[in-house]
């Protein structure tokens, strides 16, 4: 049976933004690299490459707040679930961790959890060394770019950034069929995970829809605003910056790597061919990307 946990790693219960309590796994020494997982999965997505990176690395592998065996706060106001409070997660566990307060961090996340890497580069740049976008575009060009048919293809961010309350309950009602289809939509072959891993993921997120629902909603509000306030204000990111994504952009008619190099102009661009869960289906790939990102120097 495949577990549930990352082999060779420690797991924790460390404290985010506001006293949310956050499951922490932990692994390898080195210079440090964190791992954010998207939707509609946990931090378990990452067991290929932790276990690579950590043969050079300290790795550490959060479940985001709302997401696996992390906390799921009631949201309370818009700013609970907003990108900018994850983002004081991720360094209030590295500053648990141990780092020094000058020590800086390679962040990498995938999906939900890259939005939640740009707003801590933007945020807090002076303790992001290094930041790797997997499969993902910014925030405001996601409503710019998917409307029309076009946005069919991210219908659920249009669900759930509905106002609080039917969102959640047509989701509960259908939980199983709603999470599975993703994870059967976006790995078609059924090969990328073992079914007790798709079980794993399947279970955490149906008893997360609130918090879930949550994220997505903050992503279409608050996150949204503050995206359109660092654009205003001409706010770039300018530590190593790398992008990998299928080539769904070209697709859909849009230039993922023009978008990304508004926010980070020297941003680097690579191609996969593989599905959305990128980082289980070809893990080796994955983990060279990273490698390749943190050995740039940064500024």
């Amino acid at each position: 049976m495949t577990s549930t946990t990352i082999d060779g790693f420690d797991y924790r219960r460390i404290v985010g933004d506001g006293g949310v309590d956050l499951n922490v796994a932990v692994g390898g020494s080195g210079d440090p690299i964190v791992l954010l997982h998207g939707f509609p999965q946990t931090h378990l997505m990452w067991r290929h490459v932790a276990r690579t990176l950590a043969e050079r690395h300290l790795v550490v592998v959060p479940d985001l707040r709302g997401y696996g065996a992390s906390d799921k706060p009631t949201e309370t106001g818009p700013d609970t679930y907003s990108k900018r409070t994850m983002a004081r997660d991720i360094v209030n566990i590295m500053r648990e961790i141990g780092t020094q307060p000058a020590t800086r961090f390679a962040l990498i996340g995938h999906d939900r959890g890259a939005l939640v890497g740009v707003r801590a580069a933007l945020d807090h740049p002076e303790k992001i060394s290094h930041l790797g976008i997997l499969d993902v575009l910014p925030t405001m060009d996601t409503w710019e770019v998917l409307h029309g048919v076009d946005a069919a293809v991210a219908w659920h961010l249009y669900l759930m950034a509905q106002p609080k309350g039917l969102p959640e309950r047509m989701i509960q009602a259908v939980a199983e069929d709603f999470f599975g289809s993703f994870l059967d939509a976006w790995d078609p072959s059924g090969t990328t995970f073992p079914p007790e891993v798709r079980q794993h993921y399947l279970d955490s997120s149906v008893r997360a829809v609130p918090s879930i629902v949550a994220d997505y909603r903050a992503t279409a509000g608050i996150d949204l605003d503050m995206d359109r306030a660092d654009r205003a204000a001409g706010t770039q990111l300018a530590m190593p910056v790398a992008v990998i994504s299928q080539d769904w952009g070209a697709q859909l008619g849009f230039d993922a790597p023009a978008l990304w190099r508004r926010w980070a102009p020297a941003a680097t661009y690579r191609p996969i061919d593989a599905g959305h869960f990128m980082a289980e289906e070809k893990p080796d790939e994955i983990a060279t990307f990273i490698e390749e990102l943190v050995r740039r120097t940064p500024r």
